[in-house]
């Protein structure tokens, strides 16, 4: 089969909620990054084949296909198209996913995969509130079928997060002291300056303004609940947050014809389900079958982003795997550098590369929770 190669990726600083890109349009934002890894690479931008983007919660300015107004808000031929992927959190992460597969199946040589979010704009779920207007609660009312499979339990993801606590023995405590420590990475990666070369500065705006420096557990402790009598507060949860992200994916043949020097190799990418009420638990038996696929062990993986969507959902992760934290989200993750839903996966992405070649790992793996109980996997190898 044919390769796949990250040549370049590129992402905006992230924005908190009611931050510094609040105001920003998606197609200008997602802009951004798009062309800076056009004038980074130097590639002719009527050579790319398509624009795969992530988006989540399409209405309003994401609507109309997010994807191909970033392209065309950023100034490059419209004879080139653009599609927006909704796979919930995981949408960049499998917009690079179906770049890097337009690619190995020979259809495609020069493909640009990302995504936008601006949560501000559009709060999460704002498209499943829009159905309330049409008589629909939710997506899944008056579905006799999905009432006759999944029965009227809650589908919601705080209470997922709250059942994976349960089942995976987490307690509260355990919670805190991971938020904690994923606010002092993330302070300690931008102090020592470790994201100022994957991050392109939006006006002035040029660093992530999510961290909650000097978070304690002993503060989180003071937090109530988001649910009553629950364990979930909004100090162990990711936060509400804006930004984009780019990655450029390369066949060999656009190596030679663009003199691109390739970063990456996509080693494997595959996707699975499990329970759509947990919703958050498929990176367990994600992550599983895409080691066995890969023929490697996790003691192969020299570095890992999991989306912090939840400290429960990483510990169970990590505690079900019999993980080695200090290979895990080594800087920080989305409870102190915030899950810009959307645009999260492409984020992950490019953060996991530029800690792979500061640190000189081999393998990096990738893979988040997404909403329907979903996650995908992507393993890749620094060149």
């Amino acid at each position: 089969m044919a390769e796949a190669y990250i040549i370049d990726a590129i992402r905006t600083p992230t924005g908190r909620k009611k931050g510094s890109l609040a105001e920003w349009h998606p197609a200008d934002l997602g802009a951004i990054p798009i062309r800076s890894v056009v004038e980074r690479t130097g590639i002719d931008p009527a050579a790319v084949d398509d624009v795969v983007w992530g988006c989540v919660d399409a209405i309003g300015p994401q609507a109309g296909n997010i994807g191909r107004s970033c392209w065309l808000t950023a100034g490059y031929p419209e004879e080139v198209p653009g599609v927006t992927i909704d796979r919930q959190c995981g949408s960049s992460q499998q917009a690079i996913h179906f770049a890097a597969q337009g690619v190995m199946s020979g259809t495609q040589d020069l493909v640009l995969a990302g995504g936008v979010q601006n949560m501000n704009a559009i709060p999460i779920s704002a498209a499943m509130y829009a159905g309330q207007t049409y008589g629909y609660p939710t997506p899944f009312s008056h579905s006799p079928g999905w009432a006759a499979r999944y029965g009227e339990e809650e589908i919601n993801q705080i209470y997922a997060a709250e059942k994976i606590a349960e089942k995976w023995d987490i307690i509260r405590e355990d919670m805190e002291i991971f938020a904690a420590e994923s606010n002092r990475r993330a302070a300690a990666a931008i102090d020592s300056g470790r994201f100022a070369s994957q991050i392109i500065p939006v006006g002035e705006f040029a660093m992530d303004e999510t961290v909650r420096r000097n978070t304690t557990p002993e503060g989180l402790a003071g937090l109530n609940p988001v649910r009553e009598g629950g364990i979930i507060t909004a100090g162990v949860s990711s936060q509400i947050a804006d930004a984009s992200a780019a990655v450029l994916i390369a066949s060999e043949q656009a190596v030679r014809d663009h003199g691109l020097k390739p970063r990456a190799r996509i080693h494997h990418l595959s996707v699975r389900g499990d329970n759509p009420i947990m919703m958050l638990t498929a990176p367990i038996p994600a992550t599983r079958f895409a080691l066995d696929k890969a023929g490697l062990t996790l003691n192969d993986i020299d570095l890992v982003e999991i989306n912090e969507a939840f400290a429960s959902v990483a510990l169970a992760w990590i505690k079900d795997l019999k993980a080695d934290p200090a290979r895990v989200n080594v800087n920080g993750g989305a409870i102190a550098l915030g899950h810009p839903l959307g645009a999260t996966g492409a984020k992950l992405m490019t953060t996991l590369l530029y800690e792979l070649e500061r640190s000189g790992g081999r393998y990096g793996l990738q893979t988040m929770c997404e909403g329907g109980g979903l996650a995908n996997v992507t393993i890749i190898e620094r060149l």
